[in-house]
This record gives structure tokens, sequence and C-alpha cells, in this order.
């Protein structure tokens, strides 16, 4: 079948269509009504049925008679350690664990706050809670104290997982003082916390608070699976607010389930038994949809994966975790393939390694210039998949679907709406936008199943952020176009459109200029504050490694280049040449923060970020040329 045809199914009947959906999951009891649009905006999916997600994942493929196949492999070259863990080893641990939240009063509905490394015990811990129906919020570990405590006081947990301490290349991050700090800082107080102790650094445990979780889980009674509504919550993942107020999105249990499963084969053309890497971590959405859970229901093998594309031990990484594991897809983001190209180029390591086991390369988590794109599929010969999502969505919005038809690749875009997805490019009045013009990327409601459902504990801020700027419709916060093709085209976040002169331009396509240059590993184009023009575009750029040309020569290229290209509108006049760009741990460019720098006005230190160095490095550029006076 087509994507056209299928892509038009899910219009037309999107209740017919995500009813057959339903039939990969296993459900307990089933739905009264497909999609529950009574309470618009609140639209809830599978309403009346009831399922276990931990069954989904785990259980069933133990019952139908594939408890030897791997389910986890944990992949760990900081450790030097590799763990596989089959679907039967799994179901015990996991439901062990759920024991020992049974045993310290955690019921369905409760809440439970994981703060661990990458490892196979942080995804043990979210499928226990799923298990009896506890509500899990992961929060990224090293998270500040700080930081922690927000989330324990919006989340109010009855219990707290966590890691001793997580392992990076040179250094060992201390979590239990950062968690025993968040506790004290916090108003709320959870009940009990059980300690995952790693051996090179183990955590000091707290009398009548703190569980060792071996010894927890050694004298741990088994849990069964217990049967929650499609519409009860699975998960809490907080997102940084515009306010300094993380915002807790909510997940439910059987539109997640549906759309995960689907996507699996429709999207990644994923099957049973298969080994998928999606390499991120849990603390993200891409870990908690294809880490964890999308993988797992389908009964494939998922990888977790302790170490970075570069210097651990250099830029081959990814490439012997593929062949070791016999990887058949790979997602990850485009920030890692950039580390990657700077530090290797040629693709020499990339040599060393038989990748035939690869069949495709998907990329997500920020825009992906052409120019990495390229490299990526010259490098290996492969498609290559760019596709947009958010932790909103909690899966794809457009992407190229290979289990349905592999479309034609434009770089720049991720292809078109996924099935479920009504996407529509609207202008400051709402009206829909011309093939090629610049909008607001919005999504027509109702969004379709796996999609968050509201705020924790915040209906009145989910309206708000989300649905209040055009009736009718969520606001992704993105800004880009459609072509006539129906392909979109993401160009920056609404925030990083600039006006020069009356002009709106896109940050993004500036970027994807600058990265077009042959000396270009990777760039952020950011829009500071002018008093003739409102604002000029200023390149920030990272040289690919080797390059030994001066840098001011570069400059000129490029600045002639985005002239060029672009013209003379953009009035581009100024690049930076920076050893590194500020990232989030995820790997998201801190675009705000910079022009924040830039414009000489006060910011908040972003709770994400991963190397508070690196941003002093860029401030102190800055300021060499004239910007952040004030700092």
């Amino acid at each position: 079948m087509s994507y056209q045809n299928v892509y038009d199914r899910s219009m037309s009947d999107p209740s017919t269509f995500w009813a057959e959906a339903a039939a990969l999951i296993d459900w307990e009891s089933p739905w009264s009504q497909v999609l529950d649009d009574s309470n618009p905006p609140f639209y809830r999916w599978f309403s009346g049925a009831t399922l276990n997600t931990c069954y989904n994942a785990v259980d069933r493929h133990v019952i139908a008679g594939r408890g030897d196949q791997p389910a986890i492999i944990h992949d760990s070259p900081v450790t030097d350690s590799k763990t596989t863990i089959t679907y039967a080893e799994l179901q015990d641990q996991v439901a062990r664990f759920a024991g020992v939240l049974k045993a310290q009063g955690v019921v369905k509905g409760d809440r439970v706050i994981i703060y661990m490394p990458m490892m196979a015990e942080a995804l043990i811990a979210m499928l226990g809670c799923a298990r009896i129906g506890a509500v899990h919020s992961v929060v990224f570990g090293g998270f500040s104290a700080h930081e922690l405590a927000t989330r324990i006081d919006d989340a109010k947990p009855k219990a707290m997982v966590a890691g001793s301490c997580g392992v990076e290349p040179n250094r060992i991050v201390l979590y239990k003082p950062l968690l025993d700090a968040a506790i004290e800082q916090a108003d709320h107080k959870p009940q009990c916390c059980i300690i995952l102790q790693r051996p090179m650094e183990p955590g000091t445990l707290v009398a009548g608070r703190d569980l060792s979780w071996t010894q927890a889980l050694a004298d741990a009674e088994p849990a069964d699976c217990v049967a929650v509504a499609a519409t009860d919550p699975l998960y809490i993942l907080y997102t940084s607010g515009t306010t300094g107020q993380p915002k807790g999105v909510v997940r439910d249990n059987g539109g997640h389930a549906v759309a995960l499963a689907w996507s699996m084969s429709n999207i990644y053309n994923v099957k049973p038994g298969e080994v998928f890497w999606a390499a991120s971590d849990v603390g993200w959405v891409v870990g908690h949809s294809y880490i964890v859970y999308a993988p797992l229901l389908v009964g494939a093998t998922t990888i977790v994966y302790e170490g970075k594309p570069v210097g651990t031990p250099d830029a081959g990484a990814f490439w012997r975790v593929v062949e070791d594991h016999q990887v058949a897809v790979l997602f990850t983001a485009p920030t890692a393939f950039r580390a990657i190209k700077r530090d290797d180029p040629n693709g020499e390591h990339l040599k060393r390694y038989n990748l035939s086991s690869l069949r495709a390369l998907f990329l997500a988590g920020e825009r992906c210039d052409p120019d990495t794109l390229n490299w990526a599929e010259q490098k290996l010969g492969l498609p290559v998949i760019d596709h947009w999502w958010q932790t909103e969505t909690g899966w794809a919005i457009a992407a190229n679907c290979l289990g349905i038809e592999q479309l034609p690749v434009k770089p720049g875009s991720p292809t078109r709406a996924v099935p479920g997805y009504d996407i529509q490019v609207l202008d400051d009045e709402g009206r829909t936008s011309e093939a090629g013009d610049i909008g607001r990327i919005m999504i027509k409601l109702p969004l379709p199943p796996g999609c968050l459902s509201t705020l924790w504990d915040n209906d009145s801020r989910f309206i708000q952020s989300y649905l209040a700027t055009q009736p009718g419709y969520y606001l992704t916060g993105d800004a880009g176009y459609m072509d006539e093709d129906g392909y979109v085209f993401v160009m920056s976040r609404i925030d990083d459109i600039i006006n020069v002169a009356g002009h709106r331009l896109s940050t993004g396509g500036m970027e994807a200029v600058l990265a077009s240059h042959q000396d270009v590993a990777e760039c952020a184009v950011i829009g500071a504050a002018d008093q003739l023009k409102g604002e000029l575009p200023l390149g920030l750029v990272v040289l690919k490694s080797g390059v030994e040309r001066d840098w001011a020569d570069i400059a000129k290229e490029l600045v002639t280049l985005v002239r060029k290209q672009i013209g003379p509108v953009a009035a581009f006049k100024t690049v930076i040449v920076v050893d590194r760009l500020p990232k989030t741990r995820s790997g998201k460019i801190l675009r705000g923060t910079m022009k924040a720098i830039a414009d000489g006005k006060e910011y908040r230190m972003p709770a994400t970020i991963d190397d508070p160095a690196i941003l002093a490095e860029v401030t102190s550029a800055l300021s060499d040329i004239g910007y952040a006076k004030q700092h």
C-alpha cells in the first residue's frame, strides 16, 4: 500500500485506522470508544479499555515462547562491560523490582522518580513501575539538586530510584549526594529511596529511608501485572518551560502503546527479534520511546549504550557497537554525527568495521543540516532518514516511513506528515500559508494516539502553552514551510525567526548554508539585537578536525556564501570560530542562551547544559567582538 493511501485513511477515518493498529497490543478489556471527543481539547484514545504496558513489553513475548531472545543489551565502553538480558530474565527482574515497590506501599497511581545512569536497571525500574500501574518520572542523571527538587515537588513521588553514580569518559558523577541534597531542598519528602550501588562510587545510605537495590531485589516477592485504564498515565516527562518551572508532559498507557508499536514496523521497518539501537538516554523522550517501550512492545532487542559517539575511545565507537551487536537500524541525533564527522571527516574509522547488518540510519532531536545528511549517506551507502518530533508528541510527526513506502529524500526536510498527523503551516493571522512561505507549523486537533494528554496537575498551562494560539490546533513551537509536494521543512523554533529590517528570516536556513562549507563541522546562527535593523544574524562555527587554514579567511568565505545563497537581505556579516558550541546533554545547541549573552541580557544557566565551561568560552568570544557588553 502506498504512503498516500495509508495517510488518507488515517485522516478520513482515524477511529477505524487506530482500531486496526490497536491489534498490535494485547488488551485486558476492550474500549467503548476509540476516540473520545466529548471534552475537547482533552481528547482521549481507547476510552474504557484496560491493559498493562509492562505485560505487552515483556510477559507476552515470554508466553509466546521467545523468552530466550535478548531483550536488552547493555554496552558500556566507560566501564568496559557488556551484558545481555533475555526476555525471560527481564520478566523475572522486572517482577521482582515491582515487588520491591509494592512492599514499600507503592500502588497504582503513585509516582516514582527515577534518577539513574544508562544501565539496564533504569529500564527495569521503568517497567517495574508500569507493571503495578505506578507513574514513573525519569530525571536525566546528573541534573542538579535544584532541578531534581523542583520535579520532586511537582510529581510528589512516594519513592525514588537512583544510581549511586554515573560514569563519564573522564570523571565520575556522584548522584547520591545530589539526590540527598534535592530531597533536603524539596518540600515533599518521598517515603523511600532505592539505591543501585555502583562499585566505582557507592553512596551512603540513609537509615530508615534508603534501600540497597541488590538486597531489596534478592528479598522481593515478584509482583503480577496490574490492569490500568488506557487513559491512565504511564509516565511524566519534564521538559523545560520558559518560566523556569518545568512542564510535566503526561503520556497515557493505551494510545502510547498503540502508536509506538505501529511506528516500529511502519516508520522504522523493524521486525520482532531484530536489534534496534536508539543512541540516546532514558532521561529524554527518545530514550523513553525508542530505548525502552517501542522496541520491547514489538519484541525487538534494544541497546542501552553507556558511552559517547566520540572519545569512548574514538570516532569509531558507533560502528563498533553496530558490528558487535548486529544492529539493523540506528537512531541518533544529528549532533552525534557532526561530532563523528568533525573527528573523522574521511570516515577512516568506519572502514574498520563490518556494518552489513545495518539497513538504515534515522536522525532526530534537532534540525539536520543537508551537509550532515549527505555525509552520512555517502559514508554509509544506506538510507539516512531525517525525521521530526518532540517530547510532547512522543513519536514522529514527519518522517520517511520506510515500512510503508520509501519516498524520495529532500535534504533539509524530514519528508511528509506521518499518518495520524494533520500538519498545517499558518501565518500570524491563522491563515494557511502558501507553499514555500514560512509560518508557524501547527497540528490540527485531535492529536493522534501517543501524544501528550495534558501537563501533570496543570490542565490550564497545557491549554495556554500548546492550544491557545490558534483554537483547534496544537502549536509545535517550530517555524517552517511545506513545499508543493507536501514535504515539511522545519527551519527553526518560532523564537529563532529573526527580523532583519522588517524581513523575516530563518536562522536554520543560514545554518544550512554555513554547514555546506567544506571546513565547517557544525554551526549555529543567532539573531543579535541591533539598533538600526532590529536584529542581525551572527554565526558561530566549529571547524573540522585538522583544518589549519586561517580562520579569518574561512569566515570571509562563509559571509560570502550566505550573501550569495540567501542574499544581501540577510545582512550576514559576522562569523566567530569557536572550539565547541554550548549544548544540552541531549545535544541541542543553546541558541537562546547565546542570544541572551550577545544581547547583554541576564540569563539563567540552563539546567540541562552539558559543560558550563563551553558557555564561558563563547561568552568570551562574543565579548571580544563587542557583544555581551554587560557580561
